[in-house]
């Protein structure tokens, strides 16, 4: 499906509004990014305005910050301002070249007063054009037209694999199960890092690195290739991928005097590795999966799960990410869809998978479906994947386009943008904490799925090594 920044490619402005990009392409950054050449992005401006009302419906419905309508007004008054600037300095241009046979000093002041207006003209429309770029890069994705409609009590439950598994015994939650295994160190992590910082230790760094190497290996077997990203990028690709680097909302870490910020997921470094670049549409679709650490600061969520690792500052993950043909990427989100579900049947864990209602789907996402684990202890399905269809909207951020021009053909100059979809193929915290909890014994022991014992040394049972009485140190 084709969003509304797509339907009059015909009519793209390239964005002489974005000039700058104010906070991160000053000419010394821009000389610095892929191949020297700035990362623009491509929005149609004048779509925006044509298609206003319904945008403002979409926005109200995903409940974000963005102000469609002031963006707008805006874009009436650069394009305005823009033509009136462009009358002045032909004038300009006339009054010079009358100069050169003309010595009249009126004419010479004339002129002098037509270069003091166009830079006082053209400082407004600065001031303007970034208000402008700071609005329109804040409008939400279009929303797939099945998506429910509210916030999080509205998902739709797609399917439910399995059933909860039964225990003679009161099941316990991770925290507990982790004191007893002494696996995981909060109060050390607080200590050197701060708070929902933690050292894994003993069987769980196993543990990570074979759910790490597992997931890998099934997900490339799908024909993704595994690729490690880097994990600082730059702020104008993070912006790119629909994410915010400044302000209190914000979940990325930025690093002081540096114009780099750390990843918060490897999709964004995958799509930036693409910016500005055109695809062959044969080369298409680009499958990945990618092994980073990710670091969110969690903006927000103060007060929620504080007790163990659910929410973690850092923590490792496995990513796919996709790009393909417009016409293509509905099909492949449900592949990437399918793909997850496949992963956690072979761990034998009880989850749910949802169809994401519009107040949860972020900025970038058309459509996104969640895949919620049960976790006993807790006692409550718990998030531990996600995958989402961004159609273009992370792509004309980053100039990500396609040729469709066959070799000897003749030359098709049109070059639409690809659509991204990302998923998360094992987002280790979360994956171990539903492990613990599904394959936990009476005695504390945690039997390991059979499909992991490859990678842990043909290892089946992991012992405590502390009484259940002993005091814990992971929170």
């Amino acid at each position: 499906t084709q969003s509304t920044w797509g339907r009059f490619s015909d009519i793209m402005v390239r964005t002489r509004w974005f000039i700058g990009l104010r906070r991160f392409t000053s000419s010394s950054l821009s000389t610095r990014l892929q191949g020297h050449v700035p990362i623009k992005p491509y929005l149609n401006l004048k779509a925006l305005k044509e298609n206003l009302s319904e945008i403002e419906v979409n926005v109200s419905r995903r409940k974000t910050n963005a102000d469609p309508q002031r963006a707008a007004a805006l874009f009436d008054q650069t394009t305005k301002l823009n033509f009136e600037l462009d009358k002045l300095r032909a004038q300009r241009n006339n009054i010079a070249k009358s100069g050169k046979t003309n010595r009249d000093q009126s004419l010479k002041d004339e002129g002098k007063a037509l270069k003091e207006k166009i830079m006082e003209m053209e400082k407004m429309y600065l001031e303007l054009n970034n208000e402008l770029e700071h609005l329109a890069l804040q409008i939400p994705n279009e929303t797939h037209p099945d998506v429910p409609i509210g916030d999080e009590s509205h998902a739709h439950v797609l399917h439910v694999n399995g059933d909860k598994p039964e225990f003679e015994f009161p099941p316990q939650d991770h925290v507990r199960l982790g004191d007893r295994l002494q696996w995981f160190d909060g109060v050390a992590g607080a200590k050197v890092s701060g708070h929902k910082f933690t050292y894994f230790k003993n069987e769980a760094v196993l543990l990570e690195l074979a759910l790490v190497h597992w997931s890998l290996s099934r997900v490339a077997s799908r024909g993704y290739t595994p690729i490690i990203t880097p994990e600082l990028v730059r702020p104008i690709v993070v912006e790119g991928c629909g994410f915010h680097p400044r302000g209190q909302s914000s979940q990325i870490y930025t690093v002081d005097n540096n114009e780099l910020c750390l990843i918060g997921t490897s999709e964004i470094p995958l799509a930036g590795m693409y910016s500005n670049t055109v695809l062959p549409a044969a080369q298409l679709p680009l499958k990945m999966v990618a092994f980073s650490h990710c670091f969110r600061t969690e903006a927000g969520a103060a007060g929620l799960d504080t007790k163990g690792i659910y929410r973690l500052h850092q923590f490792s993950k496995v990513e796919m990410f996709t790009l393909c043909l417009p016409e293509d990427s509905e099909k492949l989100h449900r592949e990437m869809l399918e793909i997850e579900m496949d992963l956690y049947k072979e761990l034998g864990l009880h989850f749910k998978v949802l169809d994401m209602p519009t107040e949860e789907l972020g900025a970038a996402a058309y459509r996104k479906y969640d895949i919620e684990a049960w976790m006993p202890g807790r006692g409550s399905y718990g998030e531990i994947s996600s995958t989402s269809n961004c159609t273009d909207y992370q792509s004309r951020r980053l100039n990500i386009r396609f040729r469709r021009t066959p070799p000897g053909q003749k030359v098709n100059y049109s070059l639409p943008f690809v659509h991204t979809l990302n998923g998360t193929a094992c987002a280790v915290p979360r994956m171990l904490l539903a492990l613990m909890e599904t394959y936990q014994n009476g005695d504390g022991s945690i039997s390991v799925p059979s499909v992991l014992r490859p990678w842990m040394g043909d290892l089946e049972t992991i012992k405590p090594r502390q009484a259940e009485h002993d005091s814990s140190s992971s929170e």
